[in-house]
């Protein structure tokens, strides 16, 4: 789902838990970032669905594979010929 359409979808509130030090570093990235601490739950529970259903690729193999077409975008087009 693109993120203007998750933008506009209705939001479900729920109650969770957590770590005292980790809520703490998502406050500081949040804050950081300049974004809302839902949007960075939201992002990553996203990205953990993901992960556990391999619906997409992981981001981690996709910013090599970019590195990599960056790098050998030359050699990539030679021996596609």
């Amino acid at each position: 789902m693109e993120q203007a359409q998750r933008e506009k979808t209705a939001k479900v509130k729920f109650a969770t838990q957590a770590d005292p030090v980790v809520l703490q570093t998502l406050k500081s990235i949040a804050a950081s970032e300049g974004r809302q601490i839902q949007a960075l739950v939201d992002e990553a529970l996203r990205d953990y669905i993901e992960r556990k259903t391999g619906t997409a690729p992981r981001r981690h193999v996709m910013d090599a594979l970019k590195h990599s077409m960056e790098q050998y975008d030359s050699l990539y087009r030679e021996l596609a010929k």
